[in-house]
């Protein structure tokens, strides 16, 4: 049998000899041993981020933490000028990591490498325009401009840093190896938690907490080396022709449209809320949707963990497969979504007031939007998963950039008659054009009916709807007192949608097909002496 391998200089698929089926068994197994290994280290910063974000906005106040978050949104936007060399070269690892020897290989590093050299200068120039802007944007008093400025500097220092950490980190992920890393990023989350809470204790301000950014990324880079060091021999970097960087750079630009497409979908709502509003609307904001935001993290995280082994799937051309996994994905995604939404509109407002104090509660609606946010988001980003597979990224791009300008234009239309409400209904109605298209184009990647069929949605689709709106009248209805007693409504309702959602959701193949996916997750650490 044979493989399907990508020729990254040609971008046509060459057959090479290969166990296919042993292949992908193996791709696949890797895949759920990643993802195992990635929620670890997203619950570990869930509960770092849950204990520091009190502390941050106790020693900065809700205005000045407000702030900071539009400082740090701001700075992600500098992933538009870099290129994304470290995309393409995961994605060229995950596809000929069977084919090439270890002086290709090192090759592809030297590419990457070429092409962030290359995007150096833009970053440089787009990091100082951001600097200059931020205390603009973030609406701060004269005398604070230099404050936010030198912040916004330090952290464009960490980003341009960061991104040459992401090359070993790259490497690792497209060989599928993204396990070994187990415990090393939870493990500096309480790092980087505890260098913010330092830096503000020793009075560092907004300073402080970006100098903090900066020497985690500095240790980030320091460990994520030794590891790749240790468990991928070959790394390093080889000088490549110009052919071959040029031909990187071909790949890589697909990407860099798309990361660019993508900060204008997701980091654009703080941004907004900042200029139509007020920093302390967006202290708001952004504390009454942190756990929307964190579930999101979790979900899309774990399933962009399991990549590099479905794309050896799709790599070699068992669609059939491709598709079962997919089905499996979003039925995994829905129910997570289901349950935890469920229970966080439930006891949201709880978890605010007992937290970080009533005044920092946004309301009603923006909490239930912001769980609709996230839902939305998810099915996008599994479908975005999908395509990014495929290498065929022009309808993805160019749909994502007419669905970017429809929801900045809708967001910053109704932010100012409706705030925070009036911003998430926005960026859903902009968002709703991915929503839309992504489906097609998977299908016709995978060779399906590029109309999707709709009648399996329709069960799970509205199981949620009703598990929603009852959880939305249970929220506002109860507030919890304490956090023992908000710990006890947090089970509870998890439990109870837990079995609503697997018995009034899901059809009963549906179930059978996710317990049999469970059992080979709790067998993956017996497991993982033998991969």
């Amino acid at each position: 049998m044979a493989t399907v391998e990508l020729n990254v200089n040609a971008g046509e698929p060459v057959r090479v000899k290969e166990p296919a089926a042993k292949t992908a068994g193996a791709l696949t197994h890797k895949a759920y041993l990643n993802a195992f290994a990635t929620l670890l280290d997203l619950s570990v910063k869930g509960l770092v981020m849950t204990v520091v974000t009190p502390l941050l906005v106790g020693f900065l106040g809700g205005p000045l933490y407000g702030v900071w978050q539009v400082i740090a949104k701001l700075v992600t936007y500098m992933q538009a000028a870099d290129g994304r060399p470290t995309q393409a070269l995961k994605w060229v690892i995950a596809n000929r990591r069977e084919v090439d020897d270890d002086a290709t290989k090192r090759k592809h590093v030297g590419s990457a490498f070429g092409v962030w050299l290359l995007f150096l200068p833009v970053m440089f120039l787009m990091g100082a325009g951001l600097v200059w802007a931020a205390p603009h944007v973030a609406g701060v008093a004269p005398e604070m401009q230099g404050t936010v400025r030198v912040a916004a500097a330090l952290l464009v220092v960490g980003f341009l840093l960061g991104q040459l950490v992401l090359l070993p980190e790259a490497v690792l992920r497209g060989m599928n190896l993204g396990y070994k890393r187990m415990g090393l990023q939870a493990g500096l989350s309480v790092v980087g938690g505890a260098l913010s809470v330092g830096a503000l204790y020793a009075g560092g301000g907004l300073e402080g907490l970006a100098a903090a950014e900066v020497a985690l990324v500095a240790l980030t880079g320091a460990l994520f080396l030794a590891v790749v060091r240790r468990y991928v021999p070959w790394f390093g970097l080889a000088r490549p022709s110009f052919k071959e960087v040029r031909s990187f750079l071909k790949l890589s630009v697909w990407y860099f449209a798309w990361t660019f497409v993508h900060r204008f979908i997701l980091a654009s709502d703080v941004v907004i809320l900042a200029a139509l509003a007020s920093a302390s609307a967006v202290a708001d904001y952004t504390l009454t949707g942190f756990a929307a935001v964190t579930l999101l993290g979790f979900v899309t995280t774990a399933i962009g963990a399991a990549t590099p082994g479905l794309g050896g799937v799709v790599g070699l051309k068992q669609f059939e497969r491709a598709v079962a996994l997919r089905a499996e994905m979003m039925t995994l995604s829905w129910l997570l979504l289901a349950v935890a939404g469920s229970t966080i509109i439930a006891w949201n407002r709880s978890f605010v007031h007992l937290w970080v104090g009533a005044e920092h509660y946004a309301g009603f609606w923006p909490n239930l939007l912001a769980v609709l946010m996230t839902v939305q988001l998810i099915f996008i980003r599994n479908d975005s998963y999908v395509i990014d597979l495929t290498l065929q990224l022009r309808e993805k791009v160019l749909t994502g950039a007419a669905s970017a300008v429809v929801s900045v234009g809708l967001a910053a239309a109704l932010t100012p008659r409706y705030g925070i409400a009036g911003l998430c209904l926005g960026m859903m109605a902009g968002r709703a054009v991915l929503t839309l298209v992504y489906p097609f184009i998977v299908n016709s990647q995978l060779g399906l009916p590029r109309v999707p069929r709709l009648a399996g949605a329709l069960r799970p689709g509205a199981t949620m709807a009703l598990m929603f709106t009852a959880a939305a009248l249970l929220g506002r209805a109860v507030l919890a007192g304490s956090w023992l007693g908000w710990l006890a409504s947090v089970a509870a309702t998890f439990a109870a949608a837990l079995l609503v959602a697997l018995f009034v959701g899901l059809r009963a193949d549906a179930r059978r097909a996710l317990f049999k996916r469970l059992t080979l997750l709790r067998s993956l650490p017996a497991a993982r002496g033998r991969l």
